[in-house]
């Protein structure tokens, strides 16, 4: 059964914990800096200026589900959500590029399997139901396959050709990614669990890579924006007494 966010409309209050990796936290690759950096206009925080409640932060860089799982009582039941807000996936399906790249014909997995992702997302959503949390699934961004190809290869094309040899072409590094995606619908759909669907919105625009920073995965400030504006917009259409009296939410294109 699922729990009706509507039965919070008389709560002058709400408590939010968004619960991801570096794309929640606001990790962007800074092109003049040449390093990873803080965006501080991360779409948590831009959201958060609309909302009424308290949003924290728990996201990590680097985090699969399994690493934000041991962090579950510490990082999120701590805080005592009414909402929790999970996007996790990319550093799940990723793989240890540099050891491809070094033995091409060796045998490597995902830092987790699509199967324990697909499972261990949905005992979190049937978790935090149990405990009368609201869970709220939000879809991966589309990665960029040759930025990332060429960012995991450190623009170096032998290291390219070997990760190459092994996947087999580069338009897999994208359909492996959209697996891990499709495992985040299949819970939302199994377990009636709201979905915000950013990633169809990075793809209806004209040319999303220009939304995703060079290492072709984390979203630019740009890219922001957008799943800032997406949250935003599902909030407005759904949950209106979520927001502050006057939300300052752009038009979507």
């Amino acid at each position: 059964m699922t729990l009706d966010l509507k039965s919070f409309e008389a709560k002058d209050k709400f408590t939010i914990v968004v619960y991801g990796d570096s794309i929640s936290r606001g990790i962007i690759f800074d092109d003049e800096k040449q390093k990873y950096s803080l965006l501080l206009e991360n779409f948590t925080n831009l959201v958060r200026e609309q909302l009424k409640g308290v949003v924290y932060n728990a996201a990590k860089f680097g985090s699969t589900i399994v690493e934000g799982l041991q962090r579950f009582q510490s990082d999120v039941l701590k805080r005592k959500p009414d909402i929790v807000l999970i996007e996790f996936g990319g550093n799940d399906c990723d793989f240890q590029w540099d050891a491809i790249a070094e033995n091409p014909s060796g045998n490597f997995r995902p830092n987790t399997e699509w199967i324990t992702f697909y499972e261990l997302l949905t005992d979190l959503v049937k978790k935090l139901r149990a405990m009368d949390i609201v869970p709220v699934l939000v879809t991966l961004p589309p990665l960029d396959a040759e930025k990332f190809l060429n960012w995991v290869g450190h623009n170096s094309e032998e290291a390219k050709n070997n990760i190459l040899r092994y996947i087999g072409n580069v338009s897999r590094i994208y359909s492996w990614h959209e697996r891990y995606n499709a495992a985040i619908l299949r819970v939302a759909e199994e377990t009636a669990t709201r979905l915000i669907d950013i990633r169809s919105a990075f793809l209806l625009k004209d040319d999303y890579s220009t939304l995703i920073c060079d290492d072709g995965i984390h979203p630019n400030k740009a890219g922001h924006q957008v799943i800032a504006e997406k949250i935003l917009h599902y909030i407005q259409s759904n949950y209106m007494f979520l927001l502050n009296s006057n939300p300052q939410i752009s038009a979507l294109p």
